[in-house]
Formats: C-alpha cells, structure tokens, sequence
C-alpha cells in the first residue's frame, strides 16, 4: 500500500475546527460588514476572519443587527428552553407509567 505524504512546502490549508461565542460571532460579523464596505468581496472577508463562507451566511442570519448581550440572552433562553422541554418529557413519561400501572397494565 502507498502512503501519500504531501511535501513539506504544501503547507496545509485545511481549516482547523473551532466554536465561537455569540460575542465572537457577532465582533467577527462586524468586522466583514467593515470590511465589505471598503470594497471587498465574502470570500476574501471569510479569508481574513478565518471562517468558512457558509458559517459567515449562517451567522449573518442568525445574529443580524443583533447586540452580544442579545445574543448572550438568547443563548441562555435556548438552553432553558432544553431543559424545561427535558423536564416535560420526563413529566409526561412518568404520568404514563402511573397511568399504565393504575390500570393493571404492568
């Protein structure tokens, strides 16, 4: 079996994974809106910013004309959110077994 090694000179231009926060998110944001303004085009903002385009498109529509405390605010309303519908589910689960218990069907 042959292995390919690229050269040392290739560099690699994969894109390393990361997470950002809302606040990162919406700073990177306005940065590109700057940017784009000066005249230049998504793709060499989402060079400079480090991003890939379609996380660019995704934020814009996400976070648009949004401040980080909003952000941050609905972040925090997505995790209750979670949990509240976990605890529901876990309500329901539990009716339903006494329900089936009440009546015999154990």
């Amino acid at each position: 079996m042959r292995v390919l090694i690229p050269p040392a000179w290739a560099g690699d231009f994969t894109m390393n994974r990361t997470r950002h926060t809302a606040e990162q998110n919406i700073r990177k944001l306005k940065a590109a809106e700057h940017l784009i303004s000066k005249g230049k085009t998504v793709i060499e903002v989402c060079r400079v910013l480090e991003v890939t385009q379609p996380a660019y498109h995704r934020w814009r529509q996400q976070y648009a004309g949004m401040q980080a405390e909003e952000a941050n605010r609905s972040t925090q309303l997505e995790k209750e959110n979670a949990r509240l519908k976990k605890l529901f589910a876990e309500a329901e689960l539990q009716k339903a077994m006494l329900k089936d218990f009440a009546e015999g069907n154990f």
